[in-house]
């Protein structure tokens, strides 16, 4: 039996968050805030959290409510394994939730954008297995990250349409991994991985004087792709 420690880190598919705060330096530039936010590192700070726990409390949701497919599928993953509850699974990603919608308080209008993605994390979760709509679900989801953090400032055309290409971005790769299923191999794990790539190129359309921090975005790529080495992403 795995250390619970590491249980909880497969549970919550740590590697895959550097993708998850590119996603939040896109939707600022989207917001015209990612100067401002760079300048007050807390605020930046709680945005970047706030992110990270909607994640990783989306992802033990999701094994939570999997539970019972995964025990006939995913014999590996730790619930099916006993190594963690699936009572234990649903309070702490229930929390995780919760955690994020306080990191966005007092801000009304991400909390707004926040509670719809808590919203869709709790649909994705509850309803993916056989959904036609789920790729799209999961889509908005990410699209989602990139309205909270543009609502810090002005949640404007540009912020939208890079959270509509997020969300066709994220659709078109969950759609790829259900049809690919086990024969994915390594191709899931890079497209996830790619998201960072995706957020670098719409902070340097919207913002191209934000080279600097596009690059930092970018980075995002192979740094997902050298922790899933670790922690498996999909």
């Amino acid at each position: 039996m795995r250390p619970r420690w590491r249980a909880f880190l497969l549970l919550a598919r740590v590697s895959n968050l550097p993708t998850v705060w590119s996603n939040v330096l896109a939707g600022l530039a989207g917001g015209g805030a990612l100067a401002a936010s760079m300048a007050g590192g807390p605020s930046l700070l709680k945005l970047l959290l706030a992110a990270s726990a909607f994640y990783t409390g989306g992802m033990l949701l999701n094994d939570a409510f999997d539970a019972r497919f995964d025990r006939a599928t995913r014999p590996e993953r730790p619930i099916p394994r006993g190594e963690v509850g699936v009572g234990e699974a649903f309070a702490i990603g229930s929390a995780l939730l919760a955690l994020g919608l306080i990191l966005l308080w007092p801000n009304r209008d991400a909390l707004a954008f926040g509670v719809l993605l808590a919203a869709a994390i709790v649909f994705y979760d509850a309803r993916h297995k056989g959904s036609t709509f789920a790729p799209l679900v999961m889509g908005a989801c990410r699209g989602l990250v990139y309205l909270v953090a543009a609502a810090t400032g002005v949640v404007a055309v540009a912020a939208w349409v890079g959270a509509g290409v997020m969300l066709v971005y994220v659709a078109s790769l969950t759609v790829v991994a259900k049809r690919a299923g086990a024969n994915a191999r390594w191709l899931i794990p890079a497209l996830i991985a790619c998201i960072s790539i995706v957020d670098a190129i719409s902070i340097l359309i919207v913002s191209p004087s934000n080279m600097p921090i596009a690059l930092i975005a970018a980075v995002g790529c192979p740094l997902t792709l050298f922790l899933q080495r670790w922690v498996p992403g999909d």
